[in-house]
């Protein structure tokens, strides 16, 4: 099928077009320098051209989502997805693994990641995946909680760590070494936590500072696309900023070295907004973000995202366990916990951000603040969905962030004036334009992820993965804003048109990417060992049940990288 997108405004940070009046030519899912004359015509005037969005941390699938779903059947009956043509879903938090597939779409995305996957469950998240249609998928294992991680750390000896962390991306068919609250969920597993980089982990001779920094370390020895993803110690507790700068710091002489794409980060600090709090309790609770950002924009090796707080009725969930029992005792509300034997644990719990509420008004600026003052090259837009508010909120947040008065209104006359007075919001004159929309949106996350090549820009070569949004870039309605970015006009997937004045035309399932990492066959073979032992001293399943299969995705897209000379 050939296309071609006529008289768009086009927006492609990656390629450096900003809002330039230009066709694009769509062959075979493609983007081409031409086509032929048959070629069938969209009309883009007077519209945004952009790539398709790309998710960077969301979670969407798998054991803790659905313990969501289960535990919390008010969610699911506040939004019914019912069109025709489509499979019916429910959820508003945490929607339907269909609906899930058919929002992102709408918004515009064509590709998600799932931010943490617990590798023993791993095929409950590959199970979701099957019935997750439009975009195409992949996922983060865990292994910042992780007993063998541990051991190597231990030992120092970081190529049998990178040769585990090889087997364990291609056994759980995982993108990229997540780790969350490092230390601290295996002490929740003791009833305890960890709340330094120096605190000593329950059991185990080892610290926070060396995990993050042991598999900063390897990250880089295997040559990954993606950097190591960090949900640092101490989240959501006053004061936790001088953590999260300490723990970026960990990283500064660790070189990015990425085998394939252009990555240029060895850090990405995930939902920083949670960790950017200063204060010594929620009475004296004051934002720290321009601390942060001052770091940030200074430093080479740091990408952050940002867990933009959307005041809304939500679901928090999170491997950090510990961080969930808090949040169970401030509220009594509905609490979830699991241990995931040797790897890692989770948290889930419901949550109401009330625009009244000081602390959550001022959460909600302290996002705001991130993204408005940090450096757009270095910042990438989530709510970390569900936790902070669900995705389908990016439309609200691109307003805030398009429209000072539309911010100013929520600032002025929506939120709690804690919101104006502890937090630097009300300096921010700032006002995004579409080309930084873009980046936020796609070009950042493609780079970030190591799949520039492919995604996240509109150049010849690129999938034809493409969003037009039937809106004026200058438009200062926030409205009128929402309304365009929450339905797109049309949305390509691979060239196909699946999405047309905002209804889902086509619905068809994609990829799901995953990383098949080569060591050296003897050094595996020796930490395969040490694999199995545990295995026969620990886990409650065999060795030979652990690893996701062949028949668990609709169309698996490794992305091979050769480290044997480690």
């Amino acid at each position: 099928m050939e296309y071609i997108i006529k008289n768009g405004i086009v927006y492609d940070p990656i390629n450096g077009v900003n809002g330039e009046k230009m066709d694009i030519c769509v062959k075979d899912g493609k983007i081409v320098e031409k086509v032929s004359e048959d070629a069938k015509v969209i009309d883009a005037s007077n519209c945004v051209v952009m790539a398709g969005g790309i998710e960077i941390h969301s979670h969407l699938a798998g054991p803790k989502v659905n313990t969501g779903r289960m535990m919390r059947p008010e969610d699911s009956i506040k939004e019914i997805y019912a069109k025709k043509g489509l499979r019916c879903g429910t959820g508003f938090s945490i929607p339907s693994t269909f609906k899930t597939g058919y929002q992102y779409c709408e918004l515009g995305y064509t590709f998600a990641l799932e931010a943490a996957m617990p590798p023993l469950k791993a095929r409950h998240v590959h199970e979701e995946f099957l019935f997750t249609p439009q975009i195409d998928v992949a996922a983060l294992p865990l292994f910042g909680n992780n007993w063998i991680v541990f051991k190597y750390i231990m030992e120092k000896d970081y190529k049998a760590l990178a040769a585990y962390v090889a087997w364990m991306l291609k056994a759980t068919k995982g993108y990229g070494i997540k780790i969350v609250n490092p230390g601290g969920t295996e002490a929740w597993g003791w009833g305890t936590n960890v709340h330094s980089l120096d605190d000593p982990v329950p059991g185990f001779d080892i610290t926070p500072k060396e995990i993050v920094k042991g598999l900063g370390m390897v990250n880089e020895l295997l040559g990954l696309p993606h950097s190591i993803h960090v949900h640092p110690n101490d989240l959501g507790h006053p004061g936790n900023y001088e953590v999260t700068i300490e723990t970026m710091k960990l990283l500064e002489d660790v070189k990015a070295k990425p085998k394939i794409g252009e990555r240029w980060s060895s850090y990405h600090n995930t939902h920083i907004q949670f960790h950017a709090y200063g204060g010594t309790s929620w009475k004296d609770f004051e934002s720290k973000a321009l601390e942060i950002i001052d770091y940030v924009n200074k430093s080479k090796h740091v990408t952050i995202d940002v867990g933009q707080v959307t005041l809304d009725e939500t679901t928090t969930m999170t491997a950090d366990g510990p961080m969930e029992y808090d949040l169970y005792m401030m509220t009594k509300f509905k609490w979830a916990n699991c241990d995931v034997e040797l790897e890692t644990g989770s948290g889930v719990v419901p949550f109401i951000y009330s625009r009244k509420n000081p602390v959550h008004s001022v959460q909600w600026a302290i996002g705001l603040e991130v993204l408005l003052y940090t450096d757009t090259d270095k910042v990438i837009l989530t709510t970390d969905h569900p936790n902070a508010g669900p995705f389908t909120r990016y439309p609200r947040i691109l307003a805030w962030l398009l429209s000072k008065e539309y911010r100013e209104d929520w600032l002025y006359n929506k939120v709690h004036k804690w919101a104006r007075e502890r937090t630097a919001l009300p300096d921010a004159d700032k006002e995004y334009d579409m080309y930084e929309v873009a980046k936020i949106t796609r070009a950042n996350q493609a780079i970030a992820l190591g799949l520039s090549e492919s995604m996240g820009h509109l150049g010849v070569g690129a999938n034809a993965d493409i969003a037009i949004y039937e809106i004026d870039p200058e438009e200062k309605n926030g409205k009128k804003i929402e309304k365009a970015f929450r339905y797109a006009k049309y949305v390509l997937k691979d060239g196909e048109v699946i999405v047309k004045d905002g209804e889902i035309v086509k619905e068809k399932f994609y990829r799901t990417f995953y990383l098949d990492v080569q060591v050296d066959e003897s050094l595996m073979n020796e930490v395969l060992k040490d694999v199995e032992e545990m295995f026969k001293r620990y886990y409650t399943i065999n060795f030979e049940n652990y690893v996701v299969t062949e028949e668990y995705a609709n169309n698996w897209k490794p992305i091979k990288i050769d480290a044997t000379n480690l």
